[in-house]
């Protein structure tokens, strides 16, 4: 999805902060100021290359406002989980590369190992207005992830104003998005953090009905406060995935071999009761894909047979949800208003396991809802279907939208200044 562009901006002006009441990057003036600018840069790498740069487009719109605006702009990201240690395939180096392209104006790359050293410093020193420079990966030093005070200095030391707008580590409390803004007294968000919370807080707060919440994935674990939430938020929850079969076995249905978390199975017959308590529609599979043996390598022909929730067989695996199911779902989506996605149906890295997700992914794709993906897998999914440009929002956060579904506070977000 192009986030870029003057309709974008002209958008993310138009809307307030209400949802949010914090300060954003169009409440503050950075002429001549150093602005640290956290954004997630976590992209994937093939041989040093960047094989999916969604997430720095999305970046794009907030480091282009601070560059027209004249500061001097001081990215920061984290890449992959170096664990405190300075791997070089976990360098930042190829994503400065692209960004100077993305931008048509140079990124300097300060490669110290340490972060802030004697590289980054004496760049920020060189910086004229409307510069901008990268960072090393956040993540060599092992005090990022734990919010280490002396880290947290050294990041402040180099800026004047930080601007967080990375949503994808918004849910944690880590030393670039949290714990710098101890020591730099102008702190707000970026135009992508603002449109998250503004799709995914008006969805789960303020959505337009009917409204539809679709949640796969494997565990139930994973998401029992998000189903939980979203069982009192929406109209209709749809269940897909590998937790749908813990829902079943509550039921008292046969799963087979299909995975299963005994341990969810109370919750789940807690969640069937409120869902009827409350007078929302639970859907569940009415039918699923089954093999016998999982596909190894994970893509690998696999031979399928369809059977009916209430038959199947007692030596075959569900792994995706059948055609009636995949009718059954893509019919909610029609009547909805607001659509919000978050996990597959099932094991979609398989070509002949992924015609339940493409089906959902179909219908969101041809409703006239307001539809948001919750990343992850779901955004993945649709984006390699080829439906990215199809959805209203696509989140850049998997983890993080699911916090925020729940209706938990974002530490990254907190952390901003009030308006």
């Amino acid at each position: 999805m192009a986030l870029g562009g003057f309709f974008y901006n002209n958008y993310i002006r138009r809307k307030t902060m209400a949802g949010l009441n914090k300060k954003s990057v169009d409440d503050i003036n950075v002429k001549g100021k150093r602005v640290l600018v956290r954004c997630d840069f976590n992209v994937p790498l093939k041989d040093g290359k960047i094989t999916d740069e969604n997430r720095l487009v999305a970046a794009l719109p907030t480091i282009k406002k601070l560059i027209a605006d004249g500061g001097k702009v001081i990215l920061c990201s984290h890449l992959g989980k170096p664990k405190g240690e300075p791997k070089p395939e976990l360098s930042l180096a190829p994503v400065a590369v692209r960004l100077s392209e993305l931008l048509g104006q140079p990124v300097k790359f300060a490669a110290d190992n340490e972060v802030v050293g004697p590289n980054a410093k004496a760049a920020v020193e060189a910086m004229k207005d409307g510069d901008v420079i990268l960072l090393q990966n956040t993540r060599y030093r092992a005090e990022e992830t734990k919010n280490g005070e002396e880290f947290s200095k050294e990041l402040a030391s180099l800026a004047d104003v930080f601007v967080n707008d990375a949503f994808g580590t918004a849910h944690r409390a880590h030393c670039s998005n949290v714990g710098v803004t101890k020591y730099i007294d102008t702190c707000v968000v970026g135009y992508l953090m603002n449109k998250e919370i503004e799709f995914l807080g008006n969805a789960v707060e303020n959505p337009k009905r009917p409204f539809v919440a679709i949640l796969g994935g494997a565990k139930v674990a994973d998401k029992l406060n998000v189903i939980n939430n979203l069982l009192e938020k929406c109209d209709t929850l749809i269940i897909g995935g590998g937790m749908a079969y813990t829902f079943l076995k509550a039921q008292g249905k046969e799963i087979g071999l299909s995975l299963v978390d005994n341990d969810k199975i109370d919750y789940c017959k807690e969640m069937l009761a409120k869902a009827e308590k409350l007078g929302k529609k639970l859907l569940l599979p009415v039918d699923s894909v089954t093999i016998k043996d999982f596909p190894n390598p994970i893509d690998a022909p696999v031979e399928v047979e369809v059977y009916d929730s209430d038959h199947l067989p007692a030596d075959r695996e569900g792994c995706d949800i059948g055609p009636k199911s995949a009718e059954l779902f893509a019919n909610e989506v029609k009547t909805a208003k607001t659509v919000v996605w978050n996990g597959p149906m099932g094991v979609f890295e398989n070509p002949t396991l992924a015609a339940g997700t493409l089906a959902v992914a179909k219908a969101l794709a041809e409703t006239d809802a307001t539809t948001i993906i919750g990343g992850g897998d779901s955004a993945a999914a649709v984006n390699q279907m080829g439906f990215g440009d199809k959805m209203s929002h696509i989140s850049t956060g998997g983890g993080a939208s699911l916090e925020f579904l729940e209706g938990k506070e974002l530490p990254g977000v907190a952390a901003a200044n009030d308006k």
